[in-house]
Order: C-alpha cells, then structure tokens, then sequence
C-alpha cells in the first residue's frame, strides 16, 4: 500500500450484537490542500452501514474492488456486518442490497435514519462513542434470533476456516441442505453465493500471502488456495483484483500496493 496517510481503528462489537456484527471502525485524514489520498479495497463478503457526517448508507457486498478517495481534513465511521448479519435489521434480500451503496433512509425510514446521522455526526471522530450510539440504534431494530441467520453463520465459517472444503455441494450435504436450497439462503441472508463467498475467502488469503512473502510458485499457491489448477487461480485472482498475481507481488515488493485485502 502506499505510504499511508490515513488512520484507520477497530473496536469489536458488544457481545450481544458480536454475532451479527463484526466490528466498528473508523477512518480519519488530514490531508494539505493539494493533496489527495485514495484506498482500494477487495471487498469482503459483508454489508457496511457508514457514516461521513451526514445521511448514512449502507453498502451491499461489492462485487469488484472498491476506491476511496478523500481530501483535506475528514473521517468515515462505518459498521462492518458479518455476513448474514444484516439480515435482521433489513426487509425483503439482501441481495438487493448486492453492488450498490443505499441512503439508511431507504431500509429503514427517513425518521429513524436522521436520527442516527445526528446522533454520529454531533459525537465527532470518537470511535467508542460512534460505536455506542450505532449499537443503541441496532438493538432499538434488531427482531427476535433468527435460526436461518446462525445457520449462515456456520456455514460461513466452514467456507472460511476448513481447507478441505473446495466445491460448495460439500457444504450444502454436510448441513442437510440441497444445493439449490442452500443458494436461495446465501440469497436472502448474504447477497452473494456461496461459491462466490468461498473465492473471494481464498483471493483474500492469495494477496495476504503474497504482500508478506512475494514471488510463489503458482502451481503451489493454487493448490493450497484449492484450485485445481494454476491457470484457473490467475484469472480470478487477475478479475478480483485488477493485476496478475505476479505483478501485485511486485507492486507489494515496491510499497506501492494497489488494492488492501
């Protein structure tokens, strides 16, 4: 990554909220005047209701790599869902929700999403505060535990978490799911396949691997990643991320890493 000009903190959720949301974090700049910062990101599976100091949005899962840019003098306060966890507090897919960034105003009611704002943006850049105040407003929404979201949330932690999990009808049989059931959840809850969910995970792990240690022998990278062949790992990891896993090695080797996973 660039040299950074930014600040960016994380608090985790409280423990109540911590099954549906997996963190709060805050970004703050100052930059000169004739200057501009940027930051790209390969999104994670996740749905991020943010603040800037005016109306909040909500950001659905991004489906390509997403850029920030900022100037002068700032900060973003957002809260990163885990995935499925937005379900509760949201009407109707969240798929809908997929590829797009939505005014709060539009899921939750003109009321209930000025409140928020005012509350974030009178409370300043004080990320234990932001957070406080975000929570309050989940927990005023939040319905009654919903089984179909806990259930996502294993199977979510399967796809991340166990290397032998490669093709996605493993995971429909081992919960008891058909494989077109299984889409239809992820549908609802997530907003992305799980195929999809199980990619980006191993895309994330690939440009962890090679920002820390470099050129790799592909053919070893692949198989670890799951991939059954080398080919196939460089065009998905070249669609997600914009650049050949050889040049976003290089790009980490020189500091000037394009895209933070």
């Amino acid at each position: 990554m660039r040299a950074r000009d930014f600040d960016l903190d994380r608090a985790p959720a409280s423990a109540d909220l911590a099954g549906l949301v997996e963190r709060h974090w805050l970004v703050r700049w100052d930059l000169p005047e004739d200057r501009e910062g940027s930051v790209s990101l390969l999104p994670h599976p996740c749905v991020n209701l943010f603040a800037t100091g005016g109306p909040v949005a909500v950001a659905g899962v991004g489906d390509t790599v997403f850029t920030y840019r900022y100037r002068g003098r700032g900060h973003v306060f957002g809260v990163k869902f885990r995935p499925g966890g937005f379900a509760p507090f949201l009407a109707g897919p969240v798929a809908r929700l997929t590829g797009q960034t939505r005014p709060l105003a539009e899921l939750w009611g003109a009321a209930d999403a000025a409140r928020l704002a005012h509350e974030l943006a009178a409370a300043g850049p004080d990320l234990d505060t932001l957070a406080t105040i975000a929570e309050r407003h989940l927990r005023a929404r939040r319905p009654a535990p919903d089984p179909e979201v806990e259930r996502v949330g294993r199977i979510v932690r399967t796809l991340l978490h166990d290397r032998s999990v490669v093709r996605v009808d493993e995971v429909a049989t081992r919960f008891g799911l058909s494989s077109r059931s299984l889409q239809r959840l992820f549908q609802r809850h997530v907003g992305v396949s799980p195929k999809w969910i199980l990619r980006r995970y191993r895309l994330h792990e690939a440009a962890a691997r090679l920002a820390e240690d470099g050129p790799a022998n592909w053919s070893e990278v692949a198989a670890d990643l799951g991939y059954f062949d080398q080919s196939h790992f460089i065009r998905d990891f070249s669609a997600a991320v914009g650049m050949t896993p050889a040049a976003y090695a290089d790009a980490c080797r020189r500091h000037v890493q394009p895209v933070s996973a």
